[in-house]
């Protein structure tokens, strides 16, 4: 009877030593499978080919089988693996058909297929005629390829030759894709231009055109020929002195049209505009800028504003004394502007005094007492108080101010006209700014 309690005794003191040290000794997790590969396992103290929980696991592939997934894993509390792996059999990169050619396999292009190349009747055999797929994922030899070593034929236009049309700088031409044969089978794969295909607009001067036409051997075959173009011109034509210069197309070319203006200040004396003729002459006379002479030796009012028609406009003071604040501020305000005056082709009118003693100015040239009072009276401003009247260039009264009116105020409405919108476009194109 003692031998059977003795066993007992052992068998429960092994459990006993077992739990006390924290690792069953039956199965935690599953036994680890590893297809077209093996597992190398050990327990935390040191054990092999056990499962229990902390059990940690090397994951092995076969030769020509690559490891996807975690390289190791272990034996979780939950009685799973950490992580998920598997064996896959290595694949080298897929092979490009040869031009003319092909290849056979004798298991696609995994670990150890072999792929044999040919090709088609005519063409050669260039590189390896037989690669491996090796365990580096690579094939062992250098791919062949089939050449056709005699190149296609190609046959250009003739050169071409055109004039421009008035007021154009540019010639659209045409003419037909030239058609290249290949001598071996016909086929071309790729035809590449070299310059402005076919009805493009050509500007003037010589044009390079190439064509290059491509066999599926990579044989390749050019032509080249050279376009023309011509615009008949009339030479540069330059700005007056004191004036500027807006010329369309490119300043010479016939049918281009060239026109003047003065800055600030001068009058245009000749063609305001001339035009390049398709003899290769300008048309018109050439223009100056002369000053702009005000004649005050009129006997109107309406006679002295007519000179300033659409050239000059007009800003208007009037005071019933010199010594009036107003009027000495205005024209404090006005002399720090000059260079904002002149931009915006402003000339600037004092009426000064009230009848019978009063006078007019512009600048330093005095008004006759007679032309002063006309001038009130045709543009209604009273005699004694303090008046800002602002003319436009077509004589119409646009404004009118009770105070001295700052530069910066001025300036904001008269840019808002029409006319002065082209005028600003055309002098920030000529650079002509205040600094």
């Amino acid at each position: 009877m003692w031998i059977p309690v003795l066993r007992l005794c052992l068998l429960l003191a092994a459990q006993s030593a077992s739990l006390s040290s924290g690792y069953p000794e039956t199965p935690w997790c599953s036994p680890i499978k590893v297809k077209n590969g093996y597992a190398s396992c050990r327990t935390p103290r040191g054990e092999y080919a056990k499962t229990v929980q902390g059990t940690r696991c090397d994951i092995h592939c076969r030769k020509g089988f690559e490891l996807h997934g975690s390289r190791q894993v272990v034996c979780q509390s939950t009685k799973r693996w950490s992580d998920k792996f598997a064996c896959k059999q290595i694949r080298c990169p897929r092979l490009s058909m040869p031009p003319h050619g092909g290849f056979k396999c004798i298991d696609g292009a995994y670990f150890g297929s072999r792929c044999e190349y040919y090709c088609s009747p005519g063409y050669q055999l260039k590189g390896e005629r037989m690669v491996t797929c090796m365990d580096n994922k690579a094939w062992n030899g250098k791919p062949a390829s089939c050449e056709d070593v005699e190149p296609p034929r190609i046959q250009c236009p003739s050169v071409k030759e055109k004039i421009a049309e008035p007021n154009k700088l540019t010639v659209r031409l045409f003419w037909d894709t030239p058609e290249g044969r290949d001598t071996a089978d016909g086929i071309l794969t790729d035809v590449i231009l070299k310059g402005l295909p076919p009805g493009s607009e050509f500007p003037e001067g010589h044009h390079k055109i190439q064509y290059t036409v491509f066999d599926r051997a990579e044989n390749k075959a050019s032509c080249k020929f050279t376009v023309r173009v011509q615009v008949r011109r009339c030479g540069k034509l330059n700005a007056p002195e004191n004036g500027y210069i807006k010329c369309s197309g490119d300043g010479d070319n016939y049918g281009a049209t060239c026109e003047f203006s003065c800055i600030s200040g001068y009058e245009l004396q000749g063609s305001p505009a001339r035009v390049c003729q398709y003899n290769q002459a300008w048309s018109g006379s050439e223009p100056t800028c002369s000053y702009m002479n005000i004649n005050i030796g009129v006997r109107t009012a309406a006679a002295l504003l007519d000179q300033f028609y659409e050239k000059r406009r007009l800003l208007i003071v009037s005071t019933p004394s010199a010594a009036n604040f107003f009027y000495r501020l205005q024209l404090g305000l006005l002399q720090q502007a000059q260079c904002g005056l002149d931009l915006r082709h402003i000339t600037v009118i004092e009426l000064v005094g009230v009848y019978p003693a009063q006078i007019g100015r512009i600048g330093r040239r005095l008004l006759p007492p007679a032309l002063s009072v006309q001038l009130r009276l045709l543009l209604q401003i009273p005699h004694h108080k303090f008046q800002v009247v602002v003319v436009d260039k077509h004589g119409v009264d646009k404004e009118r101010y009770a105070a001295p009116a700052s530069a910066a105020e001025l300036f904001t409405l008269i840019d808002t006209f029409p006319s002065r919108q082209d005028e600003m476009k055309f002098q920030a194109e000529a650079g002509q700014t205040c600094n």
